[in-house]
């Protein structure tokens, strides 16, 4: 399987969730922004080596198409009575664009197509 991971589940992954740890031997990419995202929390939770676990998780990281922030951005729009950010709209977006699933637990992309929803 080739999965999409969003800020959430590379947060989860780090944290050594159990539910999540399963998805690391799948081939898994993220974008520069959601790898922000996960930069961001570490740092707002004073992880000791933040910067080091950010650089390394760049391996990961795929080029985003300057299309797909079109398609992102009348995402968001079209939910904007929801809490996506919009990270996780580019994503979603790079997702359906390179053949992955969507891995998530935010609650607001539950039950959306190309979603896998994992949550405790």
């Amino acid at each position: 399987m080739k999965y999409f991971l969003d800020s959430y589940a590379v947060i989860e992954m780090l944290k050594g969730s159990s539910i999540y740890l399963k998805y690391i031997d799948f081939d898994c990419k993220t974008s520069a922004f959601n790898l922000y995202e996960v930069l961001y929390q570490l740092l707002r939770e004073d992880k000791k080596d933040a910067i080091g676990t950010f650089n390394a998780l760049l391996k990961f990281k795929i080029d985003v198409e300057d299309e797909w922030f079109i398609e992102a951005a009348k995402l968001k729009l079209r939910h904007k009575n929801q809490d996506l950010s919009y990270a996780d709209c580019i994503g979603y977006i790079a997702a359906l664009k390179t053949d992955r699933l969507f891995l998530t637990g935010d609650k607001e992309f539950k039950g959306m197509p190309n979603v896998e929803f994992v949550k405790k």
